[in-house]
């Protein structure tokens, strides 16, 4: 089994911005040459998330009133308390859905389903700089 790490670097508008990241992770794939086996793509942020959904206007727009609607950001957090910085809903929400994603691909490509594109969502309450951990697993 070999082991190669890539990157992905964005940037974010954060609030809820979802960032359709499929072809890039793909594009680390190819550029692996590997054929078979797991490609796990991992956020170091306690802000942000990856998840997969189908990628268009409106299900994007219900993740985001889902997220307003069970941690909203004018509720009262005691992260906010402590630190100041208005962002403890963005932590809340990252914690549910989890920094990182494992997908197997086959014959150099992603097995995701027909509609399902891999994205990362950006929780913080202000634009961000991101870099993506791809570490792709096989031969």
């Amino acid at each position: 089994m070999t082991v190669i790490t890539r990157y992905i670097t964005l940037k974010t508008a954060g609030h809820g911005d979802v960032l359709d990241i499929t072809s890039r992770i793909q594009e680390c794939l190819q550029d692996s040459s590997l054929q078979n086996g797991i490609a796990t793509v991992f956020s170091p942020s306690a802000t942000s998330a990856i998840t997969t959904l189908e990628f268009e206007p409106g299900c994007v727009k219900d993740l985001q009133r889902l997220f307003d609607e069970i941690v909203p950001p004018e509720r009262e957090y005691f992260h906010n308390a402590r630190w100041g910085d208005g962002n403890g809903h963005s932590h809340a929400r990252a914690a549910l859905l989890k920094a990182s994603l494992t997908i197997p691909f086959v014959a150099g490509s992603l097995t995701l389903g027909t509609w399902q594109s891999v994205i990362l969502v950006d929780f913080d309450n202000r634009s961000r700089d991101r870099k993506l951990v791809v570490q792709i697993l096989g031969e």
